[in-house]
């Protein structure tokens, strides 16, 4: 089967040193990502703040240096398929009707193909650990999103298992239903991208 060509979205697209961020100047925060994406990376470059080149203005201090990840993103020119890297994990996320019928949990004919496809990047990364997380759009009740999700979560878990079949990798598996969007749910288009799997993991160390 022919690979669909991939379309570089963003490379790169959070990275910065903030050593010379100022107390008392505005933050910006990140949206909210759903449990277990949190930002994870290396200790940053320490900098002197008595060294006569750095410019501050009278009265300021240097706030605690951090490292924010490096995250690209590479998406299929149909945006039926997504890949996030980062410098600690990757994750995957497949639209919800390639994978299934409409409000069904059922796996279609290209689904397995797709899993399978992500079943050997775990299997690259000598992943021990896997979540498998399911989202809806914002249509219909909140519950019957939650467990739709949960279904379409468990249906993907179960290819997963069934490919890899290593009794060594501990799976997470839950549905959000409509919670953590990432796209506007008032366009269709939106809509389609919020109903989807996400399946994450570590990357491998080195």
């Amino acid at each position: 089967m022919t690979s669909t060509p991939r379309l570089t979205l963003a490379l790169s697209t959070t990275t910065a040193l903030l050593a010379t961020s100022l107390y008392g100047a505005a933050s910006a925060h990140a949206d909210d990502d759903p449990p277990g994406t949190e930002i994870s990376a290396a200790a940053p470059v320490k900098v002197d703040p008595n060294d006569p080149d750095l410019k501050l203005p009278d009265g300021a201090t240097l706030a605690q240096a951090k490292v924010l990840d490096i995250k690209s993103v590479v998406e299929d020119q149909s945006g039926d398929e997504r890949r996030e890297d980062t410098n600690t994990s990757i994750t995957f996320a497949l639209q919800a009707e390639v994978l299934f019928g409409k409000d069904s949990a059922k796996l279609g004919a290209e689904a397995k193909f797709r899993i399978t496809g992500i079943a050997e990047e775990i299997k690259n990364q000598n992943a021990t650990r896997v979540r498998v997380f399911g989202f809806t759009d914002n249509l219909g009740s909140s519950a019957h999103g939650d467990v739709l999700s949960k279904k379409r979560a468990n249906a993907v878990h179960d290819i997963l298992t069934e490919t890899l079949n290593d009794a060594g990798i501990t799976y997470e598996v839950r549905g959000y239903g409509e919670q953590y969007p990432i796209a506007d749910n008032s366009t269709e288009a939106g809509r389609k991208k919020n109903r989807r799997v996400e399946v994450s993991f570590p990357r491998t160390e080195g």
